[in-house]
């Protein structure tokens, strides 16, 4: 499965998200990571024999299909929140809206 994000990068979004509690580039993160698991587990179940491998093949693309996507949707999140891509860090001015945000709830 081609991959633009390393599992540690996409932590790291998760982490910045979850900091400021933006949820949004965390739970396509999230998602990813998931995925990345469930397509390990189908190619250790194609492995062993006397399992359907027409199955797991399918679920297996599938995964790889939907991991496409949701990279594509994080890069566009990332990209039209302003994220700093080389740092995978949030911009400055969305720490400070969530700050704001957050301390009007308290």
């Amino acid at each position: 499965m081609d991959r633009n994000y390393s599992d540690e990068q996409l932590l790291r979004i998760i982490d910045q998200a979850m900091v400021y509690q933006c949820a949004c580039p965390a739970q396509v993160a999230s998602v990813m990571r998931e995925l990345r698991r469930v397509h390990q587990y189908q190619l250790r179940c194609l492995n062993l024999s006397g399992t359907d491998e027409m199955v797991h093949q399918r679920i297996s693309e599938d995964v790889r299909k939907s991991h496409e996507v949701m990279e594509a949707c994080l890069g566009e999140v990332l990209r039209l929140e302003g994220w700093d891509m080389e740092t995978l860090t949030m911009p400055e001015n969305l720490k400070k809206q969530m700050r704001e945000e957050n301390a009007e709830g308290d």
